[in-house]
């Protein structure tokens, strides 16, 4: 039973994005620790699924492995659909991705997610020490290869025939990730679900999805378009609370805007001891009202308009909070402030992949 548009839905379905962050005095083991056990905390919530992203090179993100992260968390769930968000395919061979992700397939059917993106989630000295063998204008023929592994279609040059191992009856949910209006028309055009990166390029997201509704066309994968709207998203008891638990992750940003890639996220003692400038707080203000951050009586407006205004099918939230216990209420909380009704099963979705 496909998942209904937004357009006939009261609500977006709900999904964790997660870049496995890490703070200042804490270290990746205990980052790893806490995204483990968030995993089936967001299940018993009615969360449809979690994706963990690809970074390379980036002490604050403790997830450069995402077929390896998917299938520990798919082993504390029971329902949840996890996977990728995403999959940085020029970083790797196509049949190695078919390889991993139909590994996982074979082992929990029906539960996994293949989002993939074409960036290199890195600086260039890192993607050199990845052997990186494609660029990215070479994307499209490398989802062709990948898609043809999937579906065991796929063949070399010569007489014999490639197969990737294990070939599960079913196949990954396939998704396309992406911040661009590029990206959205060419999801649109093959046929595929599409994630936009509201938490990097909100001004776009509107534009992004009526680009990939209008260039949709059915394929075999999809037979009618699938937006999902990754959003930066903080809930706090009330509007006060979410801000002020959102603020390491906003003077990270005000961080990285000043070059300061690979420092970790801060902890609530470095934000208090910052003094932010005039310049800092109007970024501080414009940033907020962006993204999703507020109590549950502001989470529900925020999370309608997007709705009314895009069309999302589901709302993935990234929500890098410092606190563990503050990041699983922030997620109790959002669940609350969405209307549960409309919610599908995990294994309600789109189209024709199982």
């Amino acid at each position: 039973m496909p998942i209904p548009s937004g357009a006939d839905a009261e609500a977006p379905r709900l999904s964790v994005l997660d870049v496995v962050p890490v703070f200042s005095g804490s270290d990746t083991a205990q980052a790893l620790c806490n995204t483990v056990d968030l995993a089936p905390r967001v299940e018993a919530l009615g969360y449809l699924r979690y994706w963990v992203a690809e970074h390379h090179n980036i002490p604050s993100l403790a997830t450069s492995s995402p077929a390896v992260l998917a299938g520990q968390l798919a082993s504390v769930t029971t329902r949840l659909r996890v996977g990728s968000g995403g999959v940085l395919l020029p970083n790797h061979a196509p049949l190695v991705v078919a390889e991993q992700f139909g590994t996982l397939e074979a082992l929990y059917p029906g539960r996994i997610d293949l989002g993939i993106g074409r960036a290199s989630g890195g600086d260039p000295l890192t993607a050199r020490a990845l052997g990186r063998p494609f660029a990215p204008d070479d994307f499209p023929r490398q989802l062709r290869e990948l898609t043809g592994y999937l579906a065991g279609t796929a063949d070399t040059a010569s007489e014999r025939s490639v197969a990737a191992i294990p070939a599960p009856p079913g196949q990954p949910w396939l998704c396309i990730l992406g911040s661009s209006l590029a990206s959205a028309r060419f999801a649109g055009v093959n046929g595929l679900p599409y994630a936009f990166a509201h938490h990097l390029v909100p001004h776009l997201t509107v534009a992004a999805l009526d680009t990939y509704r209008s260039a949709f066309r059915a394929s075999s994968h999809l037979d009618e378009p699938y937006a999902v709207v990754a959003a930066a998203v903080v809930a706090g008891e009330s509007d006060e609370h979410a801000r002020e638990l959102a603020l390491p992750y906003l003077l990270r940003k005000i961080h990285i805007q000043r070059g300061l890639v690979y420092g970790l996220y801060p902890n609530p003692a470095e934000v208090a001891a910052h003094s932010f400038s005039r310049l800092e707080e109007k970024y501080l203000e414009e940033h907020s009202a962006d993204q999703f951050f507020g109590g549950p009586a502001t989470l529900a407006e925020k999370v309608a308009e997007l709705v009314r205004r895009s069309g999302a099918d589901e709302l993935m939230a990234l929500s890098l909070i410092h606190d563990h216990a503050d990041r699983v209420r922030s997620y109790e909380l959002l669940a609350g402030a969405v209307p549960a009704a409309h919610r599908s099963s995990p294994h309600q979705i789109p189209a024709s992949e199982n």
